[in-house]
């Protein structure tokens, strides 16, 4: 991935443009970060493995999105920013 990483002030991948949207201010940011921290303290507390809960967080994602399209991949993929091929084949994974 990129080299900003989970700690540091930006996260990767398709949660950036999330937390960066247009209109959300910095405390907004702030506490969806502070609840994201809080999520997976206890997940770790309670031994949940990272490979499963980075299917799972993936899996909801894309299927939030999926919805906010009403079902539009090329949509969803553009705002997924990810090709919309790769995206048919995690709907496929998921059995979205």
């Amino acid at each position: 991935m990129g080299s900003a990483s989970c700690l540091g002030p930006e996260f990767p991948g398709p949660l950036g443009p999330a937390l960066r949207a247009t209109g959300r201010d910095s405390k907004e940011r702030h506490s969806v970060k502070q609840q994201l921290d809080s999520l997976v303290s206890e997940m770790v507390e309670k031994g949940i493995l990272f490979t499963e809960a980075r299917r799972e967080f993936e899996k909801r994602f894309i299927a939030r999105v999926l919805q906010r399209h009403k079902g539009n991949l090329s949509r969803a993929a553009k705002d997924l920013r990810i090709h919309r091929n790769t995206l048919g084949k995690k709907i496929e994974e998921y059995k979205l």
